[in-house]
C-alpha cells in the first residue's frame, strides 16, 4: 500500500482544513492590500505559509476526487467543483509564479493582479460549492493526535518552504530575490516620474488645469481655506493672515503599489499639518479626508495625516499628470491605493466617512 494515505486526514477533516485556509489566505490577503509597514510584515508570511500548506490540502483533495472528474461522469454540481479546483490552483500557481520572480504583462495590471483576482473568485466559486457539498468532519476525527501531527508538519513543512524559497531566489539570483516584504519589487526609484503610472480600478480624468484649479481644506475647521497652485508650490497666503502662511516642505518617502512594485523618491509640496494649523481644526476632529477630481477619497487619522505630504514634485521634477498633478497624497507606510492622485479637497470630519469605501469602486463613473 503507497504510503501517501498513511499520512493523508480524513476526507471531511481535509475538507473542512481547505475551507479554513481559504479564510485565513483571504483574511491575510485582504490586510495585506493595506498594510505597507514592516511591522505587518507577519501578515505576508502567515499569507504565504498558508498558500503552501493549501498546495498540499487541494493535492489530497483532488487525489480523493479525481475519478468524479471523467467525462462521461460530469454534471453541473462536478462541473462547478472542477471549475472551482481550476481557479483555486491557478491562484496558487501565479503567486508561487511571482515569488519566484515571474512576469506577465496584462495591460494596465501584471501577475500580482491575476493572482488577487483568481483568490476572489475562490470563495464565490466555494459558497456555490459548499451548498451541494458540505459535511463536518466528526468530533473524533478533529481531535484526533495523529491529525493534530498531521497538521503540525503540514503548517511546519510550510514554513520551511517558505524560507527555502528565500534561499533559492538568492542562490539563483532570480526577480524574486529583490522583493520587500510586501512581495513588491523595485521600479524607477529616484527617477523624478519615471515610476510606473498606474490608478486604482480606472480612474483616468482629463489633465487638470491648474490655472483653474485650486486646493479647498474644509470640514470641522475654524477657517475654510483656498489655494490656487502658484500658493501651493510656493508657499503662500492661505487665509488672509500672517499665521496662515503654508511653507513648501520635502520628504523621502516609498510608494508601495499593490500591482506588486515599489519607489523611493524625494517628494515636495505642502505638509498637511500646515494645512491643518492654518485651518484650526475644531473640537473632535479625528479623520482627515483626500478627496480627488474623479471622487475617489480617502481617510487618514488626524495624527497620521499631520505628517503626510500634499506632492506638487517629485525628485525635483513637476508632478506628471500621471501620477496625479496638480498634488497627489503623500502617506508613508500606506500602501500606492492609499496615496489620492489629483487630489482638489481636504475635509477635517469627525468619523470617518462610510461613502469612501464605496468610491474606491465607483469612483471612475463619474469621470
Amino acid at each position: 500500500m503507497s504510503r501517501f494515505p498513511r499520512i493523508e486526514p480524513p476526507p471531511r477533516v481535509v475538507d473542512a482544513s481547505l475551507l479554513g485556509a481559504v479564510v485565513v489566505l483571504l483574511a491575510t490577503g485582504a490586510v495585506s492590500l493595506v498594510s505597507g509597514r514592516p511591522a505587518g510584515a507577519w501578515v505576508f508570511d502567515v499569507h504565504a505559509v498558508a498558500g503552501l500548506a493549501t498546495v498540499v490540502l487541494l493535492a489530497w483533495k483532488l487525489r480523493r476526487v479525481r475519478h468524479r472528474l471523467r467525462p462521461g461522469d460530469l454534471d453541473a454540481t462536478r462541473l462547478l467543483s472542477a471549475l472551482l479546483g481550476v481557479v483555486a490552483t491557478a491562484a496558487l500557481a501565479t503567486g508561487i509564479w511571482w515569488v519566484f520572480g515571474g512576469q506577465l504583462d496584462l495591460g494596465p495590471w501584471g501577475l500580482l493582479n491575476l493572482h488577487i483576482g483568481l483568490g476572489l473568485v475562490v470563495p464565490l466559486l466555494l459558497v456555490l460549492h459548499l451548498r451541494q457539498r458540505f459535511a463536518l468532519p466528526t468530533r473524533e476525527a478533529t481531535a484526533d493526535r495523529r491529525n493534530a501531527l498531521r497538521y503540525a508538519a503540514l503548517v511546519g513543512s510550510g514554513a520551511v518552504a517558505w524560507q527555502a524559497q528565500g534561499i533559492a531566489n538568492r542562490v539563483f539570483d532570480t526577480a524574486g530575490a529583490e522583493r520587500r516584504f510586501t512581495g513588491s519589487r523595485e521600479r524607477g526609484s529616484d527617477s523624478g516620474n519615471g515610476f510606473p503610472v498606474t490608478s486604482w480600478v480606472a480612474d483616468d480624468p482629463d489633465p487638470v488645469d491648474r490655472e483653474t484649479w485650486s486646493l479647498t481644506v474644509d470640514g470641522r475647521v475654524s477657517e475654510s481655506l483656498a489655494l490656487s497652485y502658484d500658493a501651493v508650490i510656493a508657499g503662500g497666503d492661505a487665509g488672509g493672515g500672517p499665521d496662515s502662511v503654508v511653507a513648501p516642505a520635502e520628504r523621502r518617502a516609498l510608494l508601495d503599489c499593490t500591482s506588486g512594485w515599489y519607489s523611493e523618491h524625494d517628494w515636495r509640496g505642502v505638509r498637511v499639518g500646515d494645512l491643518l494649523d492654518a485651518a484650526d481644526p475644531g473640537e473632535g476632529a479625528a479623520w482627515v479626508q483626500f478627496r480627488s477630481v474623479t471622487g475617489y477619497r480617502w481617510s487618514l487619522p488626524v495624527e497620521e495625516a499631520r505628517d503626510a505630504l500634499l506632492a506638487t514634485h517629485v525628485d525635483g521634477d513637476r508632478l506628471s499628470h500621471g501620477h496625479g498633478a496638480p498634488t497627489r497624497l503623500v502617506a508613508p507606510g500606506r500602501r500606492g491605493f492609499q496615496w489620492v492622485k489629483w487630489v482638489e479637497s481636504v475635509r477635517v470630519t469627525r468619523r470617518r466617512g462610510l461613502g469612501e469605501w464605496i468610491a474606491v469602486f465607483v469612483s471612475w463613473v463619474d469621470d
